[in-house]
């Protein structure tokens, strides 16, 4: 008969990391993996016009706007939300977090001069996207990783009061997508609230502390 193992993080712990005893290299090739599928997600959104929420949304939004490059903007927002990583999250937490913005950047900013599209159907990419978006967030949030902004705080909300980190960026994506109305064509808002959704989705059944083990 099979039983149900359920972990408890130890008491008083503060960084996420500390709920899963990965080595240096597991850590290294995750934030390597994770990154790589959020910076295509993102690629597939700015080639359909859309965005997505959290802070990566905010940049891609602004991308349009100011006609700045992607990965500077998302870079340099995620500038202040360090502070609260290292004083509410620890310091490892928020290096794993530092490097994985800093791949993002960098990644975007190759990824033009490796992936072209001739034809991406609009709500075969929203899907697409969301889906890779969710799978890469949950590789780097089990890593004690993030993708900072919004996703710190999500991450911090979680480890204090249980409240899910996908539920949380839900919230804060409505308010994004509100104002991105205001900007794009209801279509494309339409489009991109389908991948966030996605993404939420995937995030808010998986990245859960009564199921994830890892030991």
């Amino acid at each position: 008969m099979s039983k149900h193992i359920r972990s408890k993080p130890p008491e008083g712990h503060k960084e996420p990391h500390r709920q899963a005893h990965h080595a240096w290299y597991e850590d290294a090739i995750a934030i390597g993996i994770g990154t790589l599928m959020c910076s295509f997600s993102v690629a597939l959104l700015t080639k359909l016009g859309l965005i997505t929420g959290q802070t990566a949304g905010l940049g891609v939004l602004l991308s349009y706007i100011t006609a700045w490059e992607f990965g500077l903007i998302f870079f340099v927002l995620n500038i202040p939300f360090y502070l609260l990583a290292w004083f509410r999250l620890g310091p490892i937490f928020t290096l794993k977090t530092f490097l994985a913005v800093a791949f993002v950047s960098v990644l975007m900013e190759i990824m033009p001069e490796m992936v072209n599209f001739n034809h991406l159907n609009p709500w075969f990419g929203a899907v697409l996207s969301g889906s890779l978006a969710g799978s890469g967030l949950l590789i780097l949030f089990r890593h004690g990783a993030s993708l900072g902004g919004i996703g710190v705080l999500a991450l911090y909300i979680q480890e204090r009061t249980g409240f899910r980190a996908g539920w949380f960026q839900l919230t804060v994506d409505g308010v994004i997508f509100s104002i991105a109305l205001l900007v794009l064509d209801l279509p494309l808002v339409a489009f991109s609230l389908l991948g966030a959704l996605i993404t939420n989705l995937a995030i808010g059944m998986n990245h859960r502390k009564d199921r994830y083990i890892a030991r």
